[in-house]
């Protein structure tokens, strides 16, 4: 796949977008409609196979557009239900995008529900301590059509051995932004990436089945409330307490709790719909039976599920996970108070599936393979 840094990808156009620059060039307007229909219904990448577009209108779409800023580099599968893919982008910088199966048992459940998890930065600013994406630093956020192309890369490999039912156009049933990168701090990307996930002319994705995960940018998650999307919010907590989360995630000194709640209570108001609070167990900073009573109050304030997440080792970082004991303590005492709560416990620790771990390790073994010569690199290793 040639990338071509002089043209915009068609995966960042929105109908209305695209329906006026082809105006503007002296084309129909129903002629953009006919190109979303084959860009995500029939999942065509070539412009020549989109037969019902005139020979010269193709030529105005091929001189004016390329199809994917990204391109899969390294598809790594987990022994478990993981699968993440490390992406390269035209300017060489490298994103992950995972895709998680979840296999449904029972009469009917044949198949297994999929959910996706993109980027939306390269890197990420805001330096949770328990976080690979931005050891690093931050490089720069993404465009729309560098986050939409994550998913279309997931539905052509998904098409390729699993048949769409006939209404459905998506090939998972969920979307996560809880990849690389605080998708509120890449706001309108993070809009315009969701209007054309949830067209009609585009993936036709509800936005029920959509999470916006965020640190806890209280000011855009009340104008994110005031959208017209109603996506899923989830809100990386990590500490009950202003003490502890001023330890391991640094935006909370320029909002602490006193704000985020506030917020994250309007958005739930607005929407009716119960928040997620993410909360990753580290051994002796967060998982004390005290901030388990105080994440129980948060909880029940926002009527909000919690998912405790054991922490997975990050190389470079000192923190540890707790015992079996010290995680299943914390989550009993939630689950006595009547929170709605689970755990997740560890998937795709064998391929490096927290957040920027293998974009880390990757770019190290890139920069160390610079004076070799040939590609070290495999783009499908399990």
């Amino acid at each position: 796949m040639k990338f071509s840094p002089n043209k915009p990808s068609i995966y960042g156009e929105t109908l209305e977008s695209l329906t006026e620059a082809a105006l503007a060039a002296g084309y129909k307007a129903f002629r953009s409609k006919q190109v979303m229909e084959w860009l995500y219904k029939k999942r065509v990448d070539r412009w020549d196979a989109m037969t019902n577009l005139p020979k010269d209108f193709r030529a105005w779409l091929d001189a004016n557009y390329i199809f994917y800023p990204t391109r899969p580099l390294i598809d790594k599968r987990s022994d478990d239900v993981t699968q993440k893919f490390l992406m390269e982008l035209e300017d060489k910088s490298l994103i992950e995008t995972v895709l998680i199966r979840a296999p449904q048992t029972g009469v009917g459940q044949e198949k297994s529900r999929k959910t996706v998890c993109v980027s939306i930065q390269v890197g990420c600013a805001y330096g949770c301590k328990f976080c690979a994406s931005g050891l690093a630093g931050f490089r720069r956020n993404l465009m729309a059509a560098e986050v939409v192309s994550q998913l279309m890369h997931i539905c052509r490999m998904e098409d390729a051995h699993t048949e769409r039912a006939k209404d459905e156009i998506a090939s998972f049933d969920n979307i996560v932004f809880m990849g690389m990168g605080e998708p509120l701090a890449n706001y309108d990307t993070l809009v315009r990436t969701i209007q054309i996930l949830n067209a009609d002319w585009g993936l036709n994705f509800g936005a029920r089945r959509i999470t916006v995960s965020t640190s806890g940018l209280a000011p855009q998650i009340e104008k994110l409330a005031e959208e017209g999307v109603a996506v899923r919010l989830a809100i990386s907590l990590h500490g009950a307490t202003n003490e502890v989360r001023d330890q391991i995630m640094p935006v909370n000194k320029r909002y602490p709790l006193e704000q985020l709640l506030p917020a994250a209570k309007a958005f739930q108001q607005k929407h009716g719909r119960m928040l997620t609070l993410e909360f990753i167990l580290i051994e002796e900073v967060n998982d004390s039976l005290e901030q388990a009573r105080e994440l129980v109050k948060i909880a029940k304030e926002l009527h909000a599920h919690v998912n405790c997440i054991p922490y997975n080792k990050v190389e470079g970082l000192p923190w540890k996970r707790p015992s079996l004991r010290r995680q299943d303590a914390f989550v009993d005492v939630l689950k006595k108070a009547g929170i709605s709560v689970t755990i997740r416990r560890e998937k795709g620790h064998d391929i490096n599936a927290a957040c920027g771990q293998l974009r880390l390790k990757t770019e190290k073994a890139m920069a160390e393979a610079e004076s070799r010569p040939g590609n070290p690199f495999l783009k499908s290793e399990s």
